[in-house]
């Protein structure tokens, strides 16, 4: 004869075996995802950024480090890093930029089209800015505004995906 036992303790022992430590590993990628993306990014005389990608997923904090390396005085060669709203239209905003040495080159009349900028920098300057990445996946432009220096390839995009 059978012990009616031996059933009920066997899936008594599956579900205690389903009950133990949760693996964490699913978890880590998760984790991994929301951490912060830091682009440190130098520019030079050559009016180029080092760095002209960025990733970051939606809602993810970034930080984008802008040191000038460049020897030239801020007036002649200053730069700065501005990511502008998807759908920015980035000729147009530099266009507009050329009169606002005042802001940095930033104009007030396009603030708006801005995410998020770090200061006009001058020879051996840092500066940083720290920001939420898009919620809306695409592709976001960034620019020197500092005059003729988007113009010459001093742009890049940042990904969010």
């Amino acid at each position: 004869m059978k012990n009616p036992l031996i059933p009920t303790l066997l899936v008594c022992a599956l579900a205690l075996a389903g009950c133990g430590k949760k693996d964490d590993s699913a978890a880590a990628p998760a984790a991994a995802a929301s951490a912060t993306v830091t682009a440190e990014i130098t520019a030079n005389d050559s009016m180029k950024y080092s760095l002209t990608r960025i990733e970051a997923r939606p809602g993810q904090e970034v930080k984008v480090i802008l040191t000038n390396m460049g020897n030239m005085p801020k007036a002649a060669m200053g730069h700065n890093w501005i990511l502008l709203k998807k759908g920015t239209d980035p000729k147009a905003f530099v266009d507009a930029a050329v009169n606002a040495a005042a802001t940095d080159y930033v104009p007030a009349a396009m603030a708006d089209a801005v995410i998020a900028h770090t200061k006009l920098l001058g020879p051996k300057q840092s500066d940083e800015v720290t920001f939420k990445a898009p919620m809306e996946p695409g592709e976001y432009t960034f620019v020197c505004s500092f005059p003729a220096h988007f113009l010459t390839g001093m742009k890049g995009v940042l990904v969010v995906k």
